[in-house]
């Protein structure tokens, strides 16, 4: 496996190696020790997660508080998404900017999203399939959300290829209310 850093430290991003033949494609996705944590402990997983969305659905920006915050590797099994990831920590030097990449199952990529940051993606066709691995129980007392649009963030969601309709993406009630990060109490 290759993992890659992006401008985010401690977000990466994960690129298995492929293996294709006439039978069709395997990658492994996860082996234990491939990865550490921001403190060199090898990453431990303790709930999988899946969900399907329609094409411009937009899931995120969520997070959890400590003592229960997560860190995600995830992936697309199957369709396309726009994975996008952004700081939250009070220490970090990069805290309130985001990193956005395309997951999908032809591509193969996982992306990495430790502790301290809020996710969310935009599925970029129907039946878009996301999997993600937690190190962490969810914990619906300390969990927390973030306005996809924060003009703060500014995350371009265009770089994903797809137009919003002027409706905006498809969100869930909770999602479309969620507060700007300035009206937040930092969570890491």
């Amino acid at each position: 496996m290759e993992i890659r850093e992006t401008s985010l430290q401690g977000l990466k991003i994960v690129a298995p190696r492929k293996f294709v033949d006439d039978r069709g494609v395997f990658w492994e996705t996860w082996r234990q020790g491939m990865m550490s944590d921001d403190q060199g402990q090898p990453l431990v997983f303790v709930q999988d997660n899946l969900s399907v969305s329609a094409r411009g659905v937009l899931r995120g920006l969520h997070f959890q508080r400590p003592p229960h915050a997560q860190g995600k590797l995830v992936r697309a099994a199957s369709g396309s998404i726009f994975d996008v990831a952004v700081d939250l920590r009070a220490d970090s030097p990069t805290r309130g900017q985001w990193h956005g990449c395309v997951l999908s199952v032809s591509n193969g990529l996982q992306l990495w999203v430790p502790s301290g940051f809020a996710h969310g993606f935009l599925a970029l066709e129907d039946q878009s399939v996301v999997e993600y691995r937690c190190t962490a129980m969810y914990s619906p007392e300390s969990e927390g959300s973030i306005r996809w649009d924060d003009p703060d963030i500014g995350i371009d969601w265009s770089q994903s290829g797809m137009e919003f309709p002027s409706s905006g993406p498809v969100l869930s009630g909770k999602d479309a209310t969620a507060p700007l990060l300035r009206d937040i109490d930092m969570p890491f």
